[in-house]
């Protein structure tokens, strides 16, 4: 792992989101909550939640962060047949956040892709992306378009 032992502690903040295409009956499903699994939304808010506090078990050489806050944002995009996350993370730490933000974005979608396969397997998980990271010596980023 990169030494950060001299990096000073500071407050961390990183946006991840993405999206998930479907068939509109798909969508229709998860916005009436008939999904046979369950809550679908609940369970992959849930899921993205555990997952950015597992990012150092699941990715090589990230270091393990003390999370502060994370918080998990799901829209249904009736017009292109999509659910959207976005989720933010935040910490006191000496390295960035930004790889628990997209881990959580990441399995957040591939929750409501599990629970909803069996009626729609042809899903596409799109556009998972960091969308914006504050803090530390790199300062502020905001992607394109955001």
């Amino acid at each position: 792992m990169v030494d950060v032992g001299d990096k000073v502690v500071t407050r961390r903040v990183a946006r991840a989101g993405g999206r998930i295409v479907m068939q509109p009956d798909t969508l229709a499903l998860i916005a009436r909550g008939d999904a046979k699994k369950g809550d679908v939304l609940g369970v992959a808010r849930i899921a993205a939640i555990q997952a950015s506090k597992r990012t150092a078990d699941l990715i090589p050489l990230c270091h393990p962060l003390p999370l502060t806050r994370v918080a998990v944002d799901f829209a249904l995009d009736q017009a292109a047949h999509a659910v959207t996350i976005e989720v933010t993370a935040e910490t006191l730490s000496r390295t960035g956040v930004e790889m628990e933000a997209l881990t959580a974005a990441a399995v957040g979608l591939l929750t409501v892709y599990d629970m909803c396969k069996a009626v729609d397997r042809g899903m596409r998980i799109e556009s998972v992306r960091l969308l914006e990271k504050r803090g530390g010596k790199s300062g502020h980023f905001v992607a394109d378009g955001d």
